[in-house]
């Protein structure tokens, strides 16, 4: 029997996030992982999916440069393989850094599948001969098992005419046409890149709107965006069936208006949310269960910790509030370690996590939308100012907006959206804003540099605390 302080089961980044602080505090680390530690934002999702939205965005300047400021650039081909290994570098070189980080740090990494035996043992089974090894916790125990992609019943994925986010990223060339079911952030961000490579795309969203945990008016902004570039956006429809072809799928939806829609794709790409991965993690066996969703829900959200004592849960695994968020993780992967240490650490704040989409146009948000602050008992003042409102937003040309969201009377600041080109790089501002209680006087005071796009976000705040130069 292997002894530890601390045994982390997972190694994204919620996981190797714990591991790394635990030991930087002076714990005893095991972290156990079956495949690769990064986890999914690593391999199969945040990291390779932004390095091709970046390949997307220089190609969608040379459609610029030509069509609007007359640079007579033409884009020959894309070479698919070549793309593919930049990507697959830059993830490679990212592994070799987590993997450096942990071995600096002191963190024993085990291979193999983890099983709960009690509260304090997990037991690892490497797949060898040499049969499984055996270790106990002297501090506790953290699940950080993550989440895969949720499927759809007779829709099982093959990998090329069906796929889902996970494996759309290693599917072989670039389809001329996908059908994108789910307007979350992973479907929209999936429709931009296929757009910009050329597909023709139908994304269909079963809510109402695109991303609808958003503010309406993020949704509506972006899917102004999507469809002024030819996205065919269909919210409010369902799929009600669809046929597998030889070259892709044909399928029946029904659209928001009651008609029934044929749309015939070399791919289909299901994006309609994930799921936690606790199979084989013998959560029985330490007297804790999923709930009715598969999440392990802690009984103290202050210390991410479950009803039995010492056992804790980070990432994915958590239910909301937790965002399912890489950065979120990260952050929770602190506060686990820190408490496990012996150390008083403060709750993650889920309202104050700033939220983005990566598609053209990006969604960038943090705090509560109108709707929500007012669902919560606030008295709400809204101010909404275009990019465009701003010399920087007129020479990006993309449209967009700055929506803040406030209490009346100069009050505290609720929430703050964003869409347009790279609001993801402007959200940071607004985390602070949030989650500091700001009030709109105490960011007006503040001087945004011009000509910049985050100058839309300081004359949103000039605005509601009544000294607004450009009001719309």
């Amino acid at each position: 029997m292997n002894t530890t302080d601390v045994i982390v089961i997972g190694g994204g980044t919620g996981g190797y996030s714990t591991a790394l602080r635990a030991a930087s505090l002076g714990l005893d680390v095991v972290l156990v992982e079956r495949d690769k530690v990064g986890g999914t934002c690593l391999h199969r999702g945040c990291i390779p999916s932004k390095a091709m939205l970046h390949a997307a965005e220089l190609v969608d300047g040379i459609a610029e440069a030509r069509e609007r400021w007359g640079v007579k650039a033409t884009l020959d081909a894309v070479d698919w393989a070549a793309l593919v290994a930049t990507r697959d570098d830059i993830v490679a070189r990212n592994h070799r850094g987590v993997e450096s980080h942990l071995a600096h740090a002191g963190v024993r990494v085990v291979r193999g599948s983890a099983r709960l035996t009690g509260a304090r043992s997990v037991s690892v089974d490497s797949g060898s001969a040499l049969g499984a090894s055996d270790f106990t916790a002297r501090r506790g125990i953290v699940l950080a098992t993550g989440s895969r992609p949720r499927t759809l019943p007779g829709l099982e994925p093959d990998g090329r005419r069906v796929v889902t986010s996970d494996d759309a990223l290693f599917a072989p060339g670039l389809p001329a046409s996908v059908l994108v079911l789910g307007g979350g952030a992973i479907g929209v961000e999936y429709a931009s890149f296929h757009r910009s490579m050329g597909a023709e795309v139908t994304l269909v969203e079963a809510a109402e709107r695109l991303v609808p945990l958003e503010d309406a008016d993020v949704s509506r902004h972006l899917t102004r965006g999507l469809k002024k570039r030819g996205i065919d956006v269909q919210a409010g429809a369902r799929l009600l069936d669809a046929e597998l072809l030889p070259d892709g799928v044909r399928a029946r939806v029904r659209t928001a208006r009651g008609e029934t829609r044929t749309v015939t794709a070399e791919r289909l790409l299901v994006a309609v949310g994930r799921v936690p991965v606790t199979d084989g993690l013998g959560l029985a066996a330490a007297g804790l269960a999923p709930d009715e969703r598969g999440f392990v829900a802690p009984a103290d959200w202050r210390r991410l910790e479950t009803a039995v004592p010492g056992v804790h849960v980070v990432g994915d695994l958590l239910p909301p509030p937790s965002l399912g968020l890489a950065h979120a993780s990260f952050a929770e992967g602190l506060l686990v370690a820190e408490t496990l240490a012996g150390l008083e650490s403060v709750p993650v704040d889920y309202a104050a996590v700033p939220r983005v989409t990566y598609s053209s146009p990006q969604t960038a948000s943090v705090g509560l939308g109108e709707a929500q602050a007012r669902a919560r008992g606030h008295e709400v003042e809204a101010n909404t100012m275009p990019l465009t409102a701003v010399a920087k937003g007129m020479v990006h040309g993309q449209g967009g907006m700055v929506k803040v969201v406030a209490e009346p009377g100069g009050g505290q600041v609720l929430g703050v959206h964003l869409v347009g080109p790279h609001v993801s790089e402007m959200i940071a501002e607004s985390q602070l804003i949030v989650g500091w209680d700001a009030q709109p006087s105490d960011v007006a005071r503040h001087v945004h540099p011009h000509p910049t796009l985050s100058e839309a976000v300081g004359e949103a705040f000039l605005t509601l605390a009544g000294r607004g130069l450009h009001q719309q």
